[in-house]
């Protein structure tokens, strides 16, 4: 009836009805504090990553081996710098002022993914970076375009598509590697090895999707197990044919079309997004 007052209970049951059918949230509507505090969380994460991403691809802006090798790393660090602006803005109209976001971070008290508290080593990493860090990262974002919650969503489409041009940089660094010399393709090889583990990670442990407070309010679209599967799906049968071989002698997949592989290391996962990585052990500045 028009004009009806409801208590706060029967306003998250009509939230999550809104939520579960398709209905989108903007900045200025009405939410509970609960799903407030879940996008907040995920969307700081998001920036924080963007930004952090930009650290292990910078040591290698004035190494690049051509000039448009560095200008296209330079033009992807600023899309990075970029999207991380865009998110933090998400971020601040849902409560939390931008200062204090980066305080946080910097002190080591909010998260960024995994791969970017690894080292790059060689120029090879920046092609594997980009070509299959960033492709596990859209499939991801891709399924986020979808968010319940507006703002996020159409930043998501901004992003998407940049870090779809990203993926093309990546894979001609690779591949213009794997058509050079011998030492060049091993480079490709020992970046890939190391690599796979963090880029299995990436994703997270299983989750029981019944379970999962974000999925329910479609904050995101997917699973981890599913993101995982997806990846795998598409850039197994890439990475192979370019000759390149796939660190992980279990990895097959089934008659049913699932990908089987060996289980990542989740107390490494953990120790690493809690601050204790190979650079952000003794990096962090708190």
């Amino acid at each position: 009836m028009t004009g009806t007052i409801l208590s706060d209970s029967e306003r998250e049951v009509a939230f999550a009805r809104r939520v579960a059918a398709g209905g989108k949230v903007e900045a200025g509507d009405w939410m509970p504090d609960d799903y407030r505090t879940a996008v907040c969380r995920f969307v700081e994460m998001h920036a924080n990553s963007e930004l952090m991403g930009v650290l292990p691809e910078r040591e290698w802006l004035m190494r690049a081996p051509t000039l448009a090798r560095k200008l296209a790393l330079t033009a992807k660090v600023q899309d990075e710098v970029g999207h991380a602006q865009l998110l933090y803005r998400v971020a601040e109209d849902l409560g939390k002022p931008r200062e204090a976001m980066v305080q946080d971070l910097l002190a080591g008290r909010t998260k960024f993914h995994n791969v970017f508290h690894y080292p790059t080593r060689s120029w090879a990493d920046i092609g594997i970076i980009a070509w299959l860090v960033d492709a596990a990262a859209i499939v991801a974002q891709q399924a986020l375009r979808d968010s319940s919650y507006a703002p996020y969503a159409r930043t998501m489409r901004k992003i998407c598509w940049e870090e779809s041009v990203h993926i093309m940089h990546g894979r001609d660094v690779v591949l213009t590697m794997m058509n050079g010399t011998s030492n060049q393709r091993a480079m490709v090889q020992e970046a890939l090895d190391r690599w796979w583990g963090p880029l299995m990670q990436m994703h997270g442990p299983r989750s029981d999707p019944a379970r999962d407070r974000d999925l329910a309010w479609r904050i995101k679209a997917k699973d981890n197990e599913t993101l995982r599967q997806e990846f795998l799906n598409v850039y197994v049968p890439r990475i192979q044919e370019l000759g390149l071989r796939i660190p992980d002698p279990d990895l097959r997949k089934d008659e049913t079309g699932r990908w089987h592989y060996t289980e990542p290391d989740w107390k490494e996962l953990y120790a690493v997004v809690t601050g204790h990585g190979p650079m952000s052990a003794h990096d962090r500045v708190g």
